[in-house]
């Protein structure tokens, strides 16, 4: 992979785990947009999506983990679709 790529993975990665952190520090932004996909329990449900954001965005961050995490952020994206449409 270049070293271009390779960079733009780790800054975004760096990032998604950071989002994730921000779960626990300002879970009240959260609040809002979790309640569409987890309408009861929310705010646990909150911290459960921060820690899930926060290790697949550090595994994203680290080149020998970027193809698993990778694999783990598209499953959670449809576990929280799946959710989302279900409570609907």
């Amino acid at each position: 992979m270049p070293k271009e790529n390779s960079r733009a993975a780790t800054v975004a990665g760096l990032a998604l785990a950071g989002t994730g952190l921000s779960h626990f520090v300002a879970p009240q932004i959260y609040d809002d947009l979790t309640k569409s996909a987890f309408p009861t329990n929310t705010r646990q449900h909150v911290y459960i999506d921060g820690a899930i954001e926060t290790a697949v965005g550090l595994g994203i961050a680290s080149a020998k983990t970027r193809k698993w995490a990778l694999i783990g952020l598209a499953a959670y994206g449809v576990y929280m679709l799946g959710n989302v449409a279900r409570n609907r």
